[in-house]
């Protein structure tokens, strides 16, 4: 069972298949708000925060997608990565063709 299922239970809906973007690491833990998917574009590392469908069961958020920049708190090789105070958003949208764009924009520049 994926991570973001176990942590947020199994009908929390993506709005998109996690299998297409194999880049996504799946970093979810219960303790957040929502689940969260860590990964690299060149040298900067990124969170995607997916939050839930119905905006009513959202604790924060207004939009269900934000991206924002993170920290490696660990090594290449064990990273922990975090957003924090300093970090900055960089993509949200409540869409989920406007977000598998993003996604697919920065894929094609790896």
């Amino acid at each position: 069972m994926a991570l973001y299922k176990r942590e947020f239970g199994e009908n929390f809906k993506l709005g998109f298949n996690l299998a297409d973007y194999p880049w996504l690491t799946d970093k979810s833990w219960h303790n957040d708000m929502s689940p969260s998917f860590f990964f690299k574009v060149g040298i900067k590392h990124l969170v995607l925060w997916v939050d839930y469908e119905t905006p009513d069961d959202r604790e924060q958020s207004e939009e269900r997608y934000v991206v924002m920049t993170a920290i490696n708190e660990g090594t290449d090789s064990k990273p922990e990565i975090n957003t924090g105070e300093d970090s900055e958003v960089v993509f949200t949208t409540e869409s989920p063709s406007n977000l598998m764009a993003y996604l697919n924009k920065l894929a094609s520049a790896h």
